[in-house]
């Protein structure tokens, strides 16, 4: 039962929800409207004493009310939000019934998220902290006073030194906006929270098939034929999302089977669980290969046309015999067996996965494991099948794609000198002017050459503290970092919250940009240069939010920003104003001044990045198109996603990238990646051609497979300009076409011939290949490139083989390794870990860590995860008072058998303490949902501190509801080898009565 409280928040905490209730009687719409309850809650009705009556006509219709749509701010699905609005006051709110992603549904969260916006516990209005104490102050004086420190610390240290931490919650527009200011002040010093969710993801799959995203969608789940779920519990993380799982379980008749060390709300629902052992996710893959491989269930010819290296996997995988993989996992080779019978049997089959499977120190071993897995059972470029890889924030994605990341720029170009010339053609730009702003480090490079910081990646979010705290000299960039912005990300998702104190402690300046102050506000114990600016939520603006499944919606502005908030691309543009950059960063970009600043005009940011995102097909997306899809959500197939009629007729929902060309070309969208049972013109390709022609000797370019309508009938690698002149395709580019080509080549025309009118089909200069054919589609501002390939039925990426092994990568066969604090000693002197090395700019230990046996001290396996009432670092939703009243205590699962041998009730106070010296003070949940030897802790708390309540430490009436002990203050250290992706999965702990 909820249990209400009444000592939560005591200072100035309002009245219950339930008991305003009560305390009238109301019609079903008014109550539903007034509590923003919807769906979410209406299973607690029942505990009101309040009685609820029937609605009469005429007070539905008293007063003139507005809907608008938006999307859910809290997970990837999408849902879509109707704003009902009176008066420019946000009244009530009902599902998107037209929606295909929720189709009339909502979670607690999405049914609350009225009071994300209309919440009195948002941070009102700017605040600094002077002598320990909070005042406020005006924005101008914000902006300059932050902006004079800053510029100070460029002087003294490099612009490297002062750190922009970006975020998952920004619109597309505003991801890209803060990317592209980054680059204007000259550093690649920016992250978000993809490094610390599925960073491992993206470096995984990109490079076994070409795109770091889901291939398939949510809907396309109603086709599978079976669902192999792992390290993921959609039913509280993505819980709508459960709907299109379920359906396919009941229509298909599909087989469930979750793999989870926890036995989840999603694994009530699986037809098999799979119970394994915390951070042997490979082992566990492996062993149900092995079944597949000693029975001859994979997909031979599927194997022969389309992957490489996958020989060399069963070569790895005939190791893991039962008997090693029981060894390794816990599970039985029974119950592999029988689970690789289920997924040979049906196919085709989907595999999900989300942080269980990332937040590993080999992470990258495992998601290329899950999508080996798929490739030898040809589950992939098919409906019902694919990797359904469920994103966590809502515009995670998109803020991925827009590249708010230390290694790239937007669009995945990454950080080399063509990367950086491309876009600054994009935003026409000197490329000189811009190499300026950043600091060179003479002699400091490989072999004793100069170290560019414009092309070295910047330290990831994970380890930004270390930037602070290491030192000098250990760190690969001119000066330790002096300045930290905190955009719209909390702190206490993190591990090494110790540390972290340290740093924010150590730090020159603090800046929290947020609709809410975070736990940053108060974990750490300056008492000045610390700065709270608060930012509008998504409700308070709009533009485009990706989905999980790359469908780009539109959100449209609800309210006018409340209190003294403003959007966040408003705030940028004051501090391009405040560095002296905004004519530059705006050059193609209206800016309107409003009172709240100048204000950039949303739809020109979407058609600017329009320009240049070729790489992922972000190109196809304009405004015009993506409100037309909002619009028109009815018209949308509820399960292929296609418009079937209507103003959108053929185009998949949401043009999901890669939408291919201009908006012009009307490209549908790609609703599932490497289809090429689809032309190319509507959403089929090929596995992308992004590793060359060959490798040792060996073809990795398809054979025989190829796209519906392909002219090129076999595999071929991405196209360039002398690939269209070798085809005898480059006559079908248009001559203004040509010379945007011939532009970004640099070429210079022979006699007083223009560019752009060298014959379409005649003689041409015998240099005219050389210089122009490497122009290829990536780089073709025009999209003629593209439009060519296209109108040939090829894939302007390519048609090559999916890459089982990634030679590149420190394990090219992705190996088990046992964690860094594991209690398996047995298993680190046959599976160890890396070496320590230094990359990402900072020393990462791995060995020297792992040698020490810490077991005996802390003999519990300790993970983490998501509960349904939360989201992130819980800030806004444990300030939302009806999830607030849901879940009010922070607290740990332990097995039976440990808190019988610990001596730990149920619902007692207990230290939680890792080998690093962190600990929390916490209530015990028993429960035999973990296994012996292995605790559970949700990571959305935050506002204890090691046993003490901080709660004083907030601004006046900015504290949220509920606060409790972080997880992370108890997690270690541990980094993934190829993204330094944070290890929260699997560390070790001990549990003591408090």
């Amino acid at each position: 039962m909820l249990k209400k409280k009444t000592n939560t928040a005591p200072r100035s905490r309002p009245r219950g929800a339930f008991q305003r209730v009560a305390e009238a009687s109301v019609d079903r719409r008014s109550f539903l409207r007034g509590s923003g309850l919807a769906i979410g809650g209406l299973a607690a009705l029942g505990a009101t004493a309040g009685t609820v009556t029937r609605a009469e006509a005429q007070a539905a219709v008293a007063r003139a009310v507005d809907t608008v749509k938006s999307v859910c701010t809290h997970c990837s699905v999408g849902c879509t939000v109707i704003a009902e609005v009176s008066d420019g006051v946000w009244v009530g709110q009902e599902p998107g019934w037209d929606s295909p992603f929720n189709l009339g549904a909502h979670c607690a969260k999405g049914a609350s998220v009225r009071e994300h916006a209309h919440g009195e516990r948002r941070l009102k209005y700017p605040m600094k902290k002077v002598g320990g104490e909070w005042q406020r102050i005006s924005w101008e004086d914000a902006i300059n006073e932050i902006g004079d420190r800053m510029m100070a610390i460029r002087d003294e240290s490099g612009p490297d030194s002062i750190y922009w931490l970006g975020s998952a919650k920004h619109s597309n527009e505003q991801a890209y906006l803060l990317r592209k200011f980054a680059a204007y002040f000259g550093t690649n010093n920016i992250d978000h929270q993809a490094r610390i969710c599925h960073s491992t993801t993206v470096a995984g799959v990109a490079n076994t098939w070409g795109y770091g995203a889901m291939t398939n969608s949510y809907n396309d789940i109603h086709n599978s034929k079976a669902i192999f779920l792992i390290g993921g519990n959609p039913a509280e993380a993505h819980p709508v999302s459960l709907l299109h799982l379920l359906k396919a379980k009941e229509e298909n008749n599909a087989p469930l089977i979750v793999c989870d060390p926890r036995f989840t709300r999603t694994a009530a629902h699986a037809d098999e669980f799979v119970r394994f052992r915390p951070g042997s996710d490979v082992a566990l893959v492996w062993g149900i290969l092995w079944h597949i491989f000693e029975n001859g269930w994979e997909d031979k010819e599927f194997i022969r046309t389309r992957v490489w290296g996958m020989d060399q996997i069963k070569t790895e995988v005939a190791k893991w015999t039962p008997d090693e993989v029981e060894r390794v996992t816990g599970v039985p080779g029974s119950q592999l067996e029988r689970v690789a019978r289920t997924l040979a049997n049906n196919r085709p089959g989907t595999v999900i996965w989300c942080m269980g499977g990332t937040q590993h120190t080999n992470g990258n071993n495992n998601t290329r494991a899950y999508c080996i897995l798929q490739l030898a059972l040809g589950n992939m470029g098919t409906a019902g099948g694919g990797t359904n890889i469920f994103r966590g924030h809502d515009n995670v994605q998109g803020a991925t794609d827009l590249g708010v990341l230390a290694d790239t720029l937007p669009g995945y170009y990454g950080l080399t000198d063509g990367a950086w010339a491309h876009w600054a053609r994009v935003w026409d730009e000197d490329l000189d002017w811009l190499r300026g702003n950043f600091r060179v480090m003479p002699g400091a490079g490989a072999d004793g050459a100069d170290r560019m910081m414009i092309n070295e990646t910047g330290i990831p979010v994970s380890r930004w503290f270390d930037g602070v705290l290491e030192a000098k000299e250990n760190l690969d960039q001119p000066d330790s970092t002096r300045a930290m912005v905190f955009w719209g990300h909390a702190p206490n998702s993190q591990t090494r919250l110790p540390e972290m104190k340290e740093a924010m402690e150590k730090l020159d300046l603090l800046v929290v940009i947020d609709p809410y102050p975070t736990m940053t506000a108060v974990m750490q114990d300056r008492t000045d240069d610390l700065y709270l600016l608060p930012a509008a939520t998504q409700f308070e603006t709009y533009g485009s939010v990706t989905a999980s499944n790359r469908s780009l919606q539109w959100r449209e502005k609800v309210v006018e920003p409340l209190f003294e908030s403003r959007p966040d691309h408003n705030i940028i543009a004051m501090f391009a104003e405040k560095f002296g950059f905004a004519d530059r960063l705006f050059r193609n970009i209206e800016v309107n001044d409003t009172d709240r600043g100048p204000e950039p005009l949303i739809e020109d940011l979407t058609r600017e990045f329009n320009r240049g995102m070729w790489t992922v097909g972000y190109t196809g997306q304009s405004p015009e198109r993506l409100r037309t899809h909002m619009q028109n959500q009815h018209t949308f197939d509820r399960t292929t996603l296609r418009a079937m009629g209507g103003p959108a007729d053929g185009d998949f929902y949401g043009l999901p990238w890669p939408c291919w060309g201009t908006p012009e070309m009307r490209h549908p969208g790609s609703a599932n990646l490497y289809d090429t049972s689809l032309p190319v013109a509507e959403g089929g390709m090929g596995f992308r051609a992004r590793y060359g022609v060959e490798y040792n000797g060996d073809n990795l370019l398809a054979e025989g497979s190829y796209p519906v309508g392909s002219e090129i009938q076999d595999g071929y690698p991405e196209f360039t300009m002398q690939m269209l002149i070798d085809l005898g395709w480059d006559g079908d580019l248009t001559p203004e076409e040509r010379a945007a080509i011939e532009t970004v080549a640099g070429y210079t025309p022979p006699g007083g011939e223009e560019v752009g009118e060298t014959s379409q089909t005649g003689e041409r200069p015998s240099d005219y290949s050389e210089k122009v054919g490497g122009v290829n589609w990536k780089t073709d501002v025009s999209g003629g490139i593209q439009r060519v390939a296209i109108a040939h039925g090829c894939a302007p990426y390519g048609n090559a083989k999916a890459r089982a092994v990634v030679w590149t990568f420190p394990d090219p066969i992705p190996l088990h390794r046992e964690p860094l604090y594991s209690n398996r000693r047995d298993l680190v002197a046959d599976y160890p870990t890396y070496e320590d090395k230094k990359f990402w700019r900072v020393p990462t230990m791995y060995a020297s860590i792992q040698q020490n046996d810490f077991s005996k001290d802390f003999p519990i396996i300790l993970t983490s995860g998501r509960l349904v009432e939360y989201e992130g670092g819980g800030d806004e939703t444990r300030s939302n008072p009806w999830l607030a009243e849901l879940q009010q205590e922070m607290f740990v699962e332990v097995n039976p058998r440990d808190a019988n041998d610990l001596g730990v009730r149920d619902g007692s106070d207990v230290w939680v303490e890792g080998p690093e010296g962190g600990k929390v003070l916490v209530k015990a949940m028993v429960t035999e949902r973990v296994a012996a030897g292995v605790a559970f802790m949700p990571f959305h708390f935050g506002g204890h501190w090691m046993g003490e309540d901080q709660r004083s430490k907030y601004p006046d009436g900015a504290d949220p509801y509920v606060l409790g002990e972080s997880t992370n203050t108890a997690q270690t250290y541990g980094y993934d080898s190829v993204t330094q992706m944070q290890e929260t999965k699997a560390t070790l702990c001990k549990i003591s009565a408090a």
